[in-house]
């Protein structure tokens, strides 16, 4: 067996839903007149999918006109010196039906700019795929992925621990306008 497949683990469809369920961010992968494009986007899994807030514009009708998108979330877990990737692929399709909007406005899904995201745009997934990676054990602590060094009570030891942002934890809650 290759040594890239024995450091590689392909992730049950369960666990890549967990991960989906426990991440905020992901990355919307859409075609836009035959160019690949790709939008950051703070979304909630939703049942059996996957449920974003956008305004009009290039985002939304990439996403709802091609109807076929991928997305995709990533992250590491320094302890176990693993980073990891979840891809959704499936059909995207804008939220119209009155009961349908209620729900998807009662979930936790707050725009992160000050400007208006009227439109909820869900994507109904046909494929899950994940894999897990692990990480060379010669490889140093990289601040610039959230990594730093951190004392170990063995002195030839050098631990990774995650840099956590000052204060209490992100939560962008209800949009606010910010004067300039």
């Amino acid at each position: 067996m290759d040594v890239r497949q024995e450091t590689t683990e392909t992730l049950a469809e369960a666990e890549c839903w967990e991960l989906l369920d426990r991440t905020t961010v992901g990355r919307l992968a859409v075609d836009i007149a035959g160019q690949p494009d790709i939008f950051p986007v703070n979304y909630i899994v939703d049942k059996s999918g996957l449920v974003f807030r956008t305004a009009a514009g290039t985002k939304l009708a990439g996403a709802v006109l091609n109807r076929f998108v991928a997305f995709e979330i990533d992250g590491f877990e320094p302890e176990q010196r693993t980073a990891w990737s979840v891809v959704v692929k499936g059909h995207a399709f804008t939220i119209e039906k009155l009961q349908d909007l209620f729900d998807a406005e009662d979930l936790p899904l707050f725009p992160w700019l000050a400007w208006e995201k009227p439109n909820f745009v869900r994507i109904d997934p046909t494929t899950i795929s994940g894999r897990r990676f692990h990480i060379v054990d010669d490889a140093r602590a990289d601040a610039s992925i959230g990594w730093k060094s951190t004392p170990s009570p063995d002195p030839d030891a050098t631990t990774l621990g995650v840099v956590g942002e000052p204060g209490e934890e992100f939560h962008p809650g209800e949009p606010s306008m910010h004067p300039d």
